[in-house]
């Protein structure tokens, strides 16, 4: 799999969700290996864009296309100041449920100390998860050059994965839930209270 990511500030989150269904309308379907996207904008304008493709060389053709180039110039024009680019086949997928179906998103990007490490402790864990946060349908992590990441986490709703914040972690699950807290040093956490979901 292949994410682009993009980022930026605007004050007009409408804006920017009519541009997204201007391209579902109108370019989606000639979109080559097109997988699936998840956007939106938190409440103070930091906008984000997550497109997913078969391949880095699917996202290439597609980026090619000329209606795609005319789209994205019409596109940046709803964000104030620069746009950010992230590129990666460093994906990793913890799915429980259909994705799709999350009424809220939260994206937290920061450095991974051991990415190793923290794959294989999201393994572990992922059997456990599915029992102790039914509210959480999965996860998307994207590994980026140095040691930079962003996951989006899936949830049913914000009401049930706030009630899951709180629900408390035992035993050996405990310890190692604290050790992945400790490899990925998140930074930024953006929460998509409306998140834009397009099914490819």
């Amino acid at each position: 799999m292949f994410i682009q990511v993009i980022e930026g500030k605007t004050s007009d989150p409408e804006a920017v969700h009519r541009q997204l269904e201007v391209w579902q309308r109108d370019l989606m379907p000639g979109a080559i290996g097109y997988l699936g996207s998840t956007g939106g904008c938190t409440s103070t304008g930091d906008c984000i864009l997550v497109a997913r493709f078969e391949s880095a060389d699917a996202a290439r053709r597609n980026s090619e296309r000329s209606e795609q180039t005319r789209w994205w110039g019409e596109t940046q024009k709803c964000f104030e100041g620069p746009v950010r680019f992230h590129d990666s086949v460093d994906v990793h997928v913890m799915s429980h449920g259909d994705l799709d179906d999350a009424h809220f998103v939260q994206v937290m990007e920061g450095h991974v100390a051991d990415e190793t490490r923290a794959a294989d402790l999201e393994h572990q864990a992922d059997p456990i998860l599915s029992e102790l946060r039914p509210d959480l349908l999965g996860t998307v992590t994207a590994y980026f050059g140095d040691h930079e990441f962003a996951e989006l986490a899936y949830f049913t709703s914000e009401d049930a994965a706030r009630e899951g914040e709180r629900r408390e972690m035992t035993g050996d699950f405990a310890g190692k839930f604290a050790e992945w807290e400790k490899l990925m040093k998140v930074e930024r956490y953006m929460d998509l209270t409306d998140p834009w979901l397009v099914k490819s």
